[in-house]
């Protein structure tokens, strides 16, 4: 009918599924991992709830793809082409491109235009990214099927219109415009995760899915009746939407496996040399990484203002204060407790070592340290 050779959906299509089932399997495991440590510092700043979300709605645009691009018989539960092209493919698709957008512009909002972004206004976003791309899917839904999407039961597949497909690409191309928009506003930022080269490595994997989503669509319209081409169109999905989320957590997730303490104390005297401390409310005290407000032993530290009269660091107890911001790119009890990045006395400031004994100065008197490092100069007086 359509002078190509149709390949029968067979066992190869069966590995394609299982294979790119464990990519997304694999990247689950991840996203468990960092959810388990999750109050590890540079996870949090990844802002973990929207990177799962995004993880969600690939593994739901795969779904679809499994059914468009041919790898199972269209019949049974699988005989519903828009449920499937529509709802899952098209619609996931969309939401997947959409939540990079929101995510881009919250790193805009946070460092460009020093906005929270949190609580409500996440909530705010999400519900927009969802509905929008709802109604558009819905109004596809109503158009009659001669139009968009219907099934060919002759030929056990779906047939798309290339209306449809052109304006299918065509809003992806848009979506990802505006990310492009979005990145180049980002270019001066150099945070201490990288974000800019991030989203550039992140741009051109879309990038690179997209010419060949476009090149198979406008090149091969009949590519799932097509072995080779429908293996090669899902698996650029699948890795593309598994190699963002990899690009976004992956570093911060493989540090905290091996490198933990060592990567996120350089982490944090990266932030405050960066100068994003405020973005995530950390504020600069002689290690640049006291919190607003920190409570010890009952003793308040604020920026780098200390108030005490002797602090033993052998007990010393760590409690969040009731004043204690929350992080503003994304909820973070664990920077409020800075101090917990110090493991030992040598990485203790000296001012809260316990082996010294500090005293207030007082006019016309030596201040007199005794401790371990202490010794005995000539003249009787303890030195350091």
């Amino acid at each position: 009918m359509y002078g190509i050779n149709v390949t029968p959906v067979g066992s190869t299509d069966m590995v394609v599924i299982v294979v790119c089932s464990g990519l997304f399997g694999l990247t689950t495991i991840m996203l468990v991992y960092a959810w388990f440590n999750k109050k590890y510092r540079p996870i949090r700043a990844k802002n973990l709830s929207w990177t799962t979300c995004i993880h969600v709605s690939g593994v739901l645009w795969f779904l679809g793809d499994v059914v468009s691009n041919g790898h199972v018989r269209i019949k049974g539960p699988f005989a519903h082409c828009k449920l499937w092209i529509i709802w899952f493919r098209v619609l996931f698709c969309y939401v997947y491109a959409s939540m990079h957008i929101v995510r881009f512009f919250a790193l805009d909002r946070v460092f460009n235009q020093g906005k929270p972004f949190r609580g409500l206004t996440v909530f705010i976003y999400l519900t927009v990214v969802v509905l929008v791309n709802v109604i558009y899917c819905l109004v596809i839904q109503l158009i009659k099927t001669e139009l968009t999407v219907q099934q060919i039961d002759a030929m056990e597949a779906c047939n798309v219109t290339q209306g449809f497909r052109i304006v299918a690409i065509s809003i992806q191309w848009v979506l990802w415009s505006c990310v492009a928009v979005l990145i180049f506003r980002l270019r001066n930022i150099q945070s201490s995760f990288n974000e800019f080269r991030e989203s550039l490595a992140i741009f051109a994997v879309a990038m690179i899915a997209l010419v060949e989503s476009t090149v198979t669509n406008m090149v091969f319209p009949k590519y799932p009746l097509i072995l080779p081409r429908r293996v090669e169109k899902t698996f650029v999905d699948v890795l593309a939407a598994n190699v963002m989320i990899w690009l976004i957590i992956g570093h911060p997730v493989f540090m905290c496996l091996f490198y933990r303490r060592e990567y996120e104390t350089a982490w944090l005297k990266k932030l405050t040399k960066d100068g994003h401390k405020k973005e995530y409310n950390v504020s600069s005290g002689k290690f640049g990484m006291t919190a607003p407000y920190t409570k010890v032993n009952n003793t308040t530290y604020q920026g780098t203002q200390l108030n005490f009269d002797t602090v033993d660091s052998t007990n010393l107890d760590y409690h969040r204060d009731d004043h204690c911001d929350e992080s503003t790119f994304e909820e973070d009890d664990t920077l409020c407790n800075p101090l917990s990045a110090y493991s030992n006395q040598d990485g203790i400031p000296i001012s809260l070592r316990g082996n010294l004994h500090i005293q207030r100065p007082r006019l016309n008197t030596p201040t007199m340290l005794t401790g371990t490092f202490a010794k005995p100069s000539i003249d009787g007086r303890q030195v350091i």
